[in-house]
């Protein structure tokens, strides 16, 4: 594998991060950038004159992860030249074209069965429910493919996110990229460090991700009480207290984040499913554990290429740890450069929601504030 990295910003262009001399033959780009500059044509043809025979995959973000840094307002273009692997894309336009479930069913019937060991996906962060995106991508796939990705950001404002595959970038897209053959080592991993506080509460009423009553009360009115004065600035502030969900109780909670309230009627809308009989909680950042959960996400994505050495990961953390962290946010890249070790390139960004198991052997879920990591290695 061969990876080439270069990062766009509005003062100074184009600068490459690993290869400043001839293109690489890449099969695949990467590309992470704020909403409003992967419209910009100057920079959609620097890459694609460079990279011609390359499939362009990627989307809008919440912000940019490229090495160790974390950065706003620019384009990363992160090119793979794959020796042992195939790859095959999908995507989709969910403009009146069905739920989320479905469309996950069909990009996964889109790509080829043969030699399919792991799917990457990417989504419109704002208007597909996550959780039924994921649940219909496993509904087909064949025993023992993976799948990791996540949901496209916007920045704190929750308005228009952008996907793309060999395309324009286009809001109400999923797109998915599919790994073929057995040279190449896919590892994976997703924590959080958040802390619940708090009294927990029984979803009694709900419809998919939309939340309307916790404990027979108002779930809006519910949420305002405890944030206080954070209650002004909502959704943007709901990122500061996600809820932990409990399905039953040999489940693992998972974590879910606001991306819309409606006054009208007391409802928010969630990432992901808000079930009617689950356990919902508060949580509070917790700066230390933030670090600790990136690192450990990184640890366990190491335990599954047994012992060798990472060339690319793709980190895509929560808009609400960025928030959280602020001027530490690139503490938890670099704990997870750390555990990588310098010869990995990484890439990467901060979402709307992460999409993966907790670790292997565990089934792939939607999850928010968590830090996820995926890894690539042919060595």
């Amino acid at each position: 594998m061969k990876v080439e990295q270069a990062i766009w910003k509005e003062n100074s262009g184009w600068s490459f991060e690993d290869s400043s001399g001839p293109a690489i033959d890449a099969g695949l780009v990467l590309v992470f950038g704020a909403g409003r500059l992967l419209a910009n044509r100057e920079i959609s043809d620097g890459i694609r004159s460079r990279y011609p025979g390359a499939h362009i995959f990627g989307c809008s973000t919440a912000g940019e992860i490229c090495g160790s840094a974390v950065c706003d307002d620019s384009v990363v273009a992160t090119a793979i030249r794959f020796e042992k692997t195939g790859i095959a894309g999908a995507g989709i336009d969910m403009t009146d074209k069905g739920n989320a479930f479905d469309a996950g069913r069909k990009i996964s019937a889109a790509l080829k069965r043969e030699g399919l060991v792991h799917v990457f996906v990417l989504s419109d962060g704002v208007k597909v429910n996550g959780s039924d995106l994921v649940r219909g991508l496993l509904e087909d796939l064949p025993e023992g493919v993976t799948v990791t990705g996540g949901l496209a950001g916007d920045g704190d404002r929750f308005s228009e996110t952008l996907v793309f595959y060999d395309s324009e970038p286009e809001e109400n897209r999923i797109a998915a990229i599919g790994f073929y053959g057995d040279g190449l080592k896919i590892g994976y991993g997703s924590l959080g460090g958040w802390d619940p506080f708090g009294t927990e509460r029984l979803i009694t009423r709900s419809n998919g991700n939309i939340l309307y009553e916790m404990d027979g009360q108002s779930a809006l009115e519910l949420y305002k009480k405890y944030l206080g004065e954070h209650a002004v600035g909502l959704p943007a502030t709901g990122l500061l207290f996600p809820l932990s969900l409990r399905t039953g109780e040999r489940d693992a909670p998972v974590v879910r984040t606001i991306l819309g309230v409606n006054e009208k009627d007391q409802s928010m809308t969630f990432a992901g499913d808000m079930p009617e009989g689950a356990y919902v909680r508060l949580m509070k950042a917790n700066f230390d554990r933030l670090i600790d959960g990136a690192t450990g996400a990184a640890a366990t994505s190491m335990e599954a290429i047994d012992a060798g050495t990472p060339e690319l990961a793709i980190l895509i953390s929560c808009v609400g740890r960025k928030m959280i962290l602020k001027q530490r946010t690139e503490e938890e890249v670099e704990a997870v450069r750390d555990v990588l070790g310098p010869g990995a390139v990484i890439t990467g960004f901060y979402s709307y929601g992460e999409i993966c198991p907790f670790s292997p052997s565990v089934r792939c879920e939607l999850h928010n504030q968590t830090m996820t990591v995926t890894i690539f290695s042919e060595g």
